[in-house]
Parts: C-alpha cells; sequence; structure tokens
C-alpha cells in the first residue's frame, strides 16, 4: 500500500483543519492534563480520595494494589472505550482523545508534586475540586478529551439515545458506591464533595464567568423597544414573527442577548416603554458570533 493511500483517511479526517487549529487543541490537552494530574497527585491520591470515571477506578485499583501506577492503569483501561469510539464516534475526536489520553497517562506517573500539607479532608476536597476542575475545563475546551467515560456517554447516546449527563452521573455514583464498600462511607462523602466542586468549577470554564442571557419580548410597542436596545445599550436585535393565541393579533417578538450586568438596563427600557410587555429570560451555555454592521461580539 503507498505512503498516499495511507495518508489520505488521516488527510479527509482533518479536511478544514489548519496546522494552528491542531497544535491549539494539542496545547489544550497538554495544559489540562498537567493542571489535573497536579491537584491529582497533590492533593487527591495523598488525602486518599476517589474521582469519577475511569480516574475514580483507577485510584481505586491504585489504593488496593500500590504498586499499580495509576497512569498505567488509566491508559489499560481506556483501551476498549477507545476502540468502542473509533467504531462509532468521531474519528477526528478520537484522535485528540487517543493524544489526550496517551499525554494524561503519562504525565500521571511523571509529575510527582509535594503533597499540599492539608489537615481538614473536606478543605482537601474542595481545594482539589479547584485544580482538578480547572484542568478538566481546560481539556473540555478543546476538540477532544482525555479519554475516559465520556466515550461511553457519547456511544451511548448515539445508539440508544440516553443522555450523556445520566451516564456520566451514573458512572460516579457506582464509583462512588464502590469506594464506600471497600474503603468507607465518609472517603466516598468527601470524594462526592471532590466531584460535585470539580464538575462545577468546569462549568464555569466552558460557560465563562459571565454568563449570558437570552431575552424573548413581547410588547405592542416592540419597535420603539427595539430601537433603545439598538441605540442605548448597544445590543442586536432580531425580529420573530408572533402571533396572539387568544386575540389573534400579529406582533413582532424581540429576540436579543444581553449580559448579567446589562440585563436591569434592559427591564427598565421594556418596562419604561411598555408596562404590560411580557419578558422571557433564559440562561444561554454559549454565545457565538457577532452583530451584522458592527464589530461588537455578543
Amino acid at each position: 500500500m503507498s505512503a498516499v493511500r495511507l495518508y489520505k483517511p488521516f488527510e479527509r479526517m482533518f479536511k478544514g483543519f489548519s496546522i494552528r487549529s491542531i497544535l491549539v487543541n494539542c496545547g489544550l490537552i497538554i495544559a489540562g492534563s498537567i493542571i489535573f494530574v497536579t491537584g491529582m497527585n497533590s492533593v487527591l491520591v495523598p488525602q486518599k480520595l476517589l474521582s469519577g470515571g475511569l480516574v475514580g477506578i483507577s485510584l481505586i485499583v491504585h489504593y488496593l494494589i500500590p504498586s499499580l501506577d495509576v497512569g498505567l492503569v488509566y491508559f489499560v483501561s481506556n483501551i476498549p472505550l477507545l476502540l468502542l469510539g473509533w467504531l462509532h464516534v468521531s474519528r477526528r475526536f478520537m484522535l485528540y482523545t487517543i493524544f489526550g489520553m496517551a499525554f494524561f497517562s503519562l504525565v500521571a506517573n511523571l509529575i510527582r508534586p509535594p503533597a499540599v500539607d492539608i489537615q481538614d479532608p473536606m478543605l482537601a476536597a474542595l481545594f482539589a475540586g479547584v485544580i482538578c476542575g480547572v484542568g478538566g475545563g481546560v481539556i473540555l475546551r478543546s476538540l477532544g478529551s482525555a479519554g475516559g467515560l465520556d466515550i461511553l456517554a457519547v456511544y451511548t447516546n448515539k445508539r440508544w439515545g440516553l443522555r450523556p449527563g445520566i451516564v456520566i452521573m451514573a458512572s460516579n455514583a457506582l464509583v462512588l458506591l464502590a469506594g464506600a464498600l471497600y474503603f468507607n462511607i465518609e472517603l466516598a462523602l468527601h470524594s462526592l464533595i471532590f466531584v460535585y466542586t470539580s464538575s462545577r468549577v468546569i462549568d464555569v470554564i466552558l460557560t465563562g464567568f459571565n454568563r449570558r442571557k437570552a431575552l424573548l419580548i413581547v410588547s405592542k410597542e416592540s419597535h420603539k423597544i427595539a430601537d433603545d436596545i439598538l441605540f442605548r445599550i448597544n445590543r442586536g436585535v432580531t425580529y420573530l414573527k408572533g402571533k396572539g393565541g387568544y386575540t389573534g393579533e400579529d406582533s413582532d417578538v424581540i429576540f436579543t442577548v444581553t449580559t448579567l450586568t446589562e440585563l436591569p438596563r434592559m427591564k427598565d427600557i421594556v418596562y419604561g416603554i411598555d408596562p404590560e410587555a411580557f419578558m422571557v429570560v433564559n440562561d444561554t451555555l454559549e454565545v457565538l458570533g457577532k452583530r451584522h454592521g458592527t464589530r461588537r461580539v455578543y
């Protein structure tokens, strides 16, 4: 088989990807893995706490058989999931994930920072949750992952329609239950604090500190309200065509996105013009793109 034939499948998988994009994504995986492993080996392992997913399983095996390193157990336990993902999940995602899994397993054995001297296990769980949450969030900002049960969650979602969050939550619960059975209930409870804290920090890293708000505004004065939003707050506005279910009247529904700090000004504008206006405020996980005709990004 010629080198050109071997190269073409990889060319298709990375079609549209620049060298810069590949370097940025690999850089995020490298940085996130180093941060996570630093928190794991300096706080989590010395305190004998557990994590969720395959990292938690690897920690249990390491605590029971100390001669088996966490990185080695994590690498071996990822192999069947990588095969599953390669066959049923995006190949580009899996290439990044294979790199992430290999690098994470490597640094888990190489990076051995001194243990952080924290006597209270609850404080240790919170501290480790912050560090590992930052690391996990940085990894997930890339187009891949560091392996683990995320691959299984994606597969079960495609195959049976199971929500990924349910699969991950169930796997974390099983790991913590195993920790309670093999060790003690206090370890499992402190580990639960770590899992919750890290998940919240990951959410902050992925969605940002200033989450945007999406607004739907129904008013007879929609055009006056839209003008004020455009020129006083400098936010983009989109008209959606609506029709009253009771009155049967046609109306222009305003859709816009704003920040949490600007939300009170939005309310003042809307209800200053039309006290009878109907407004819905929704949280948004992410807002991409920019308004046409301006350089200001949502």
